[in-house]
Order: structure tokens, then sequence, then C-alpha cells
């Protein structure tokens, strides 16, 4: 194993093979991106406490803080800021990463083995990312940019943003909060649930869509685009688009959901 304690500063070309990644800080900005080449890592800034950096033998490669604190909430607000840490690393496109945040910000890109996220409070980024995709934050927003593959998002309190995915499942959920999701061409046995306490769900799918749709708000409305869907009160529309192949779920306690269509013409033109 190979180990550096980085308390300034620093660029890092690792010479081993990275198969796996591993990031655990208490705060600062995470930005992962995958990659052709040699692994890196750098350190743009740092605070008081050293980030160790290690790659054993297995290509397993670690950043992280050591074990994260569990202060009370006025000592947490008193000494984060020690801790502080801006970083970016990159690895090969195939590396599956794992990150662990306790506050600040995080950017994975252009990863095809998938990734998960856990953070307390924490901004989470996610662009242009293939495979079993996770993030799961308490206080915090989540923007998942043209991901694939399968997904699953969290957070208790904060947003949630779909874009311009082709995920085969998509799996969103948030207590306090809205969601928001645009689906661009899913495939036939597409698996979107979207859910939320308080909040509003917006989900967007093409005209030529092939899904099975229930949407059902307890306390608010439910409005749809789609004439074809059938309309039950005031809170719940239910109904088959196109050969119905694949399943759009959302369901709120408190808020809005709105159904929009996405024109076929628009994805051509551009």
């Amino acid at each position: 194993m190979t180990t550096w304690n980085i308390a300034e500063p620093t660029r890092l070309e690792l010479k081993g093979e990275v198969k796996d990644l591993q990031v655990t800080l208490v705060g600062g900005r995470v930005n992962v991106v995958g990659a052709d080449g040699p692994a890196r890592v750098e350190v743009t800034a740092i605070g008081e406490r050293p980030v160790t950096v290690a790659l054993d033998d297995d290509g397993v490669l670690r950043v992280s803080h050591g074990h994260l604190p569990k202060w009370p909430g006025f000592l947490w607000w008193l000494f984060h800021s020690r801790f502080k840490v801006d970083v970016s690393v990159m690895v090969p496109d195939r590396t599956p990463a794992t990150l662990r945040v306790v506050s600040g910000s995080v950017i994975l890109s252009s990863l095809r083995a998938g990734a998960k996220v856990d953070a307390t409070s924490a901004r989470v980024t996610l662009l242009g990312l293939d495979g079993p995709v996770a993030a799961n934050v308490i206080s915090g927003s989540i923007e998942a940019l043209t991901l694939d593959g399968e997904v699953d998002l969290e957070t208790v309190s904060g947003e949630i943003v779909v874009a311009d995915s082709t995920a085969r499942k998509v799996h969103a959920r948030a207590i306090s909060g809205s969601i928001t999701c645009d689906l661009d061409n899913p495939p036939v046995d597409t698996d979107v649930r979207l859910e939320t306490v308080s909040g509003e769900i917006t989900a967007r799918v093409r005209e030529d869509s092939d899904l099975q749709v229930h949407l059902s708000a307890i306390s608010g409305r439910v409005v749809s685009a789609f004439p074809g869907l059938d309309q039950v009160g005031r809170s719940a529309v239910a109904g088959r688009l196109g050969a119905g192949t694949g399943r759009l779920t959302a369901n709120a306690t408190s808020g809005t959901i709105t159904l929009l269509c996405r024109p076929v013409d628009l994805d051509e033109d551009s």
C-alpha cells in the first residue's frame, strides 16, 4: 500500500491500477471524473486537518479524513471548517465510486460502473453516469443529468432534479421538497417511481412513450397533458400511453403532481 498524508495543495499522479474509489470527507468540495489516462488526485485547498490518500495492492483508492466525527450540533459549527478541503479525483471511467461527505458539494461525472453518495448536508451533482447510481442526502439537493442504468435518489429536505435521463429504472423520494423528472426516450421496460410527502412532482415524458401511468395526490391535485389518460376527480390520473410496456408511478401526500408532454420533434431537431 502506498499512502500520502496531504496538508497543503498537492497534485498526485498514481502509478498503480485503480479498480475502486472510496472517498470519506468531513467537508468541502469533491469532484470525481472518469477519464482515460492514469489516476490523479489534486488538492487545491485544505483546512487544518490533513487528508490521507492511499492506494492498496487490490487497487482500492481511498481519499479520507479518517473517521467522521460525531459532534453535537454546536461543536460541529465551531470546528467543521478545520476539515474543509477542495479535492478533484480522476479515475478510469469503469471505476465504481463510493463517497461519504458530511457537508459540502459533490460532483461525479463520466463514470460507467456505478456510484453511491451518502451526505448529511450537501449539494450533489451527477453527470453522465451509468450502472447502479444511488444518492442519499439528509439536507440538500440532488441534480442528475443524462444518467443511464438504474437510479435511486433520496433527500429528506431538498430538491431532486432528473433531466435528459435514459435510465431504465428511476426511484426518487423526498420527504420535504420537490421532484422534477424529465425522461429522454426511455426504454420499453422503464420503471419510474416518484414519491414526496410535502412538495410538488413534475414529470415530463415523450409523447411516444410506452407507459402504464398511475398518479395520485392525497391532499392536492394531479394535472396531465395527455388527454388519453383517465382523470379521477382532482387527485388522481391513470391509464396507458402507447403499448404500456413501462411504468410511471407518482405519489404525493401534500402537493401537486404535473405530467407534461415532451414533443418528439424537439429531440430530432436538436
